[in-house]
């Protein structure tokens, strides 16, 4: 017998399909559940919801179409790359469209004069470096998803990647996004020029998760691939001292161009997984490198072997060769995958923390695993103290599930309390709602929301993605007060 909640569910998917199936191709719009269930969800994938339909457009018209039906018919749009975010991001709205932008995948162009290159969104973050190479350059930001992940999706979640330290984030490597409003409007942010008029949009919409605009089209800039790249390999007996060692880089003058921290799980997970050469007696490793000239990367990298076992490192290896150091930079790419070897599922926490507190976290993060009763593996971007504890769980398990989400919850609690926030480059998603009432005030995210309103004034676009409402921190605060498992006193203000 169908339920009332069913056939309103149906009523909305047949008003949904109607209006949309003039807009676009046959194959371009999918509603049976056999067919919308490989969209129910991103990389995230304890959190998932079928969508009404799933529009997959191939020309600008057609998604200021749809988005203009959406807004029309109060319909929920949550735009989708390539699917690879790990905070729940893209997983859809149970009344609304899935807008999925896979083929919009060109390289439309690339300037080698002006260092720039202008693609669409479905864009593979490898692929920019790819077309690229040929003139002797790359685009800089590289997730470790950079084979399979969308420039997109990396302009939702203003991604980073290994070599952020150096590069910079998303943010610090495109000039100007093209797109649509929530009711279809053709909008534009940033320039090709240095400087844009107005005000700095375009920072803005960067991180944004899909909810102020949907982007089709983006000019990042392009850096010189240099001419040399060597990575230091430095093994540490102690995990406290391989945190202490990432803050004495940095304080010692040096910007490597990726400094990249793993603990003893880890470094055993991805070893047994590609054998990239790991020490698996150490503690903890740090991968830290040097690129430039062969005179810099010389220099650079005695400096920094002298800091590194002045800081207790029990071994330095460097890379003899390119092929080592791709090596070497293989495990810390697969380290996701080789996580997924040695459980059913993990859970990807992405908070930030001053450098200095690296050694703290890891050690509290210790003591959680005890107290929750599962393991977690560590592996982070310790030069810009961005954390990523994989908690390791089964989510078959319902209580394993709630003791993962706790246990995420309080590594975020304890990163905001040591300073730092609760995401750092994987956005907030539906994971880490509750946990942006830890860390901003009523009036913060009040704030927030009337920003959200001020583009997209009926809601439409990603609705209940990344800011909680007022009501949902009051009810977390009483919910976890009542359980007795974590404890918010910044939730009373709620």
């Amino acid at each position: 017998m169908a339920t009332s909640e069913g056939l309103a569910r149906g009523e909305a998917q047949s008003r949904l399909v109607q209006a949309l199936q003039p807009l676009l191709p046959r194959e371009a719009l999918l509603w049976t559940d056999e067919s919308t269930t490989p969209y129910e969800c991103d990389g995230l994938t304890a959190y998932r919801q079928r969508p009404l339909a799933v529009a997959l457009p191939e020309t600008e018209e057609q998604v200021a179409a749809v988005l203009k039906t959406c807004h029309r018919l109060g319909v929920p749009v949550v735009a989708r790359g390539a699917g690879t975010g790990l905070s729940g991001g893209a997983m859809p709205h149970e009344l609304g469209l899935t807008l999925a932008l896979a083929r919009f995948n060109k390289i439309l162009a690339i300037d080698p004069l002006a260092r720039t290159a202008r693609v669409q969104c479905g864009v593979r973050n490898l692929a920019i470096s790819e077309a690229a190479a040929a003139h002797g350059l790359y685009y800089a930001p590289d997730p470790s998803s950079q084979i399979a992940c969308s420039i997109g999706g990396n302009i939702a979640e203003n991604s980073g990647g290994v070599h952020c330290l150096k590069y910079g984030l998303t943010l610090h490597n495109v000039l100007k996004v093209r797109g649509f409003s929530a009711e279809g409007e053709a909008v534009e942010f940033g320039s090709e020029a240095l400087d844009a008029a107005g005000l700095d949009l375009l920072a803005l919409v960067i991180g944004s998760e899909g909810m102020l605009a949907v982007v089709t089209e983006i000019t990042v800039k392009l850096v010189p691939k240099p001419r040399l790249a060597r990575c230091v390999m430095a093994s540490f007996d102690d995990v406290r001292k391989a945190g202490d060692a990432v803050a004495a880089v940095i304080a010692a003058g040096i910007i490597p161009a990726g400094l990249e921290m793993m603990d003893k799980p880890m470094t055993a997970a991805v070893e047994d997984f590609v054998h990239a050469g790991y020490d698996l007696d150490a503690e903890a490793i740090l991968l830290c490198e040097s690129d430039g000239t062969p005179e810099e990367v010389a220099e650079e990298i005695a400096h920094m072997e002298r800091v590194l076992q002045a800081a207790g490192a029990t071994r330095c290896q460097v890379s003899a060769d390119e092929a080592q150091r791709l090596r070497f930079w293989s495990g810390r790419k697969n380290a996701f995958p080789a996580s997924g070897r040695i459980s059913p599922d993990y859970m990807c926490m992405d908070s930030t923390i001053p450098r200095k507190h690296l050694a703290t976290i890891l050690l509290d993060i210790q003591q959680m695993e005890k107290k929750y009763g599962l393991r977690c593996a560590n592996v982070f971007h310790a030069g810009d103290g961005n954390l990523h504890p994989l908690i390791l769980f089964d989510a078959n398990d319902p209580d394993q599930l709630h003791r993962c989400e706790a246990f995420g919850a309080e590594i975020l609690e304890r990163s905001v309390a040591l300073g730092g926030t609760v995401s750092g480059e994987h956005g907030v998603g539906v994971e880490k709602l509750n946990s942006m009432c830890v860390q901003f005030s009523p009036a913060e995210l009040e704030q927030m929301l009337a920003l959200k309103a001020a583009f997209d004034p009926a809601g439409v676009l990603n609705p209940g993605k990344q800011i909680p409402t007022l009501a949902r921190c009051a009810e977390y605060g009483r919910m976890h007060v009542k359980r007795g498992l974590l404890a918010f006193p910044e939730l009373e203000r709620f």
